[in-house]
């Protein structure tokens, strides 16, 4: 294996096919559960955001960028996805762009999807979402919290989405470089990718809350804090 072949996105061959079955069967039923339950999350106002949201990471995912001599790395979205428009609808989101990718611009492997779908919509979008709202005290706090809580949540989720990789090669390489290997080309370059990661999603995060927050999911679904009741109110004379 070499560095050219670090990348998130599994080509056919990489894992074998038992492996690429299980993986891809587990995709299949989760992505299934997302449908059921974005639908809570979808209204008149969130559906054409997660529109929005699928094309700019389609966009973006298309656009690499060097980290090292022979390896590069794209954004996931996981966390991006997570924030605007909730885990069930990101999950979707993330799997649309996968699907467009592979049939249409050979970007991942057919055989591959169901992995590819795994590390990113499924482990990109939860572990995002989970960074988020264990922070989301402080991205309602302020603007500076918000951007914190995004650039983290984006690179945490880059960090651990490649150890799906890992995982997956554990149970079922076919490439010929050991686990080890594979651990450390993955963990080390996915800590740089999850750096531009971070800056991307909290500037986009940062653009969004700016002009629309009642469109980011994380701080739409905030808990309600109760006011506090004036004296006198409520109370008939």
């Amino acid at each position: 294996m070499t560095t050219t072949d670090v990348a998130m996105h599994m080509s056919d061959g990489i894992v074998n096919a038992p492996t690429s079955l299980i993986f891809g069967v587990i995709s299949v039923l989760f992505v299934g559960l997302a449908a059921v339950r974005a639908r809570a999350d979808l209204d008149d106002r969130t559906a054409p955001m997660a529109g929005l949201v699928t094309t700019f990471v389609f966009a973006v995912q298309m656009i690499n960028f060097p980290i090292l001599p022979g390896a590069s790395g794209h954004l996931l979205g996981g966390a991006l996805v997570a924030i605007l428009v909730g885990p069930w609808v990101g999950t979707l989101c993330i799997t649309i762009v996968l699907v467009v990718q592979a049939l249409l611009f050979a970007d991942g492997g057919l055989t591959a999807l169901g992995t590819n779908v795994f590390n990113m919509a499924i482990i990109g979008v939860v572990v995002g979402w989970a960074v988020a709202r264990a922070m989301r005290g402080l991205a309602r706090r302020s603007r500076g919290g918000l951007l914190a809580t995004a650039f983290v949540a984006a690179f945490v989720n880059t960090v651990v989405a490649s150890l799906g990789f890992v995982l997956e090669y554990a149970i079922g390489g076919a490439a010929g470089a050991t686990t080890g290997t594979v651990f450390v080309l993955m963990v080390g370059f996915h800590a740089l990718i999850g750096i531009g990661e971070g800056v991307i999603t909290a500037a986009t995060v940062g653009a969004v809350a700016a002009v629309r927050p009642d469109l980011v999911h994380l701080l739409r679904t905030a808990p309600r804090v109760e006011q506090p009741v004036a004296r006198g109110e409520g109370t008939q004379a």
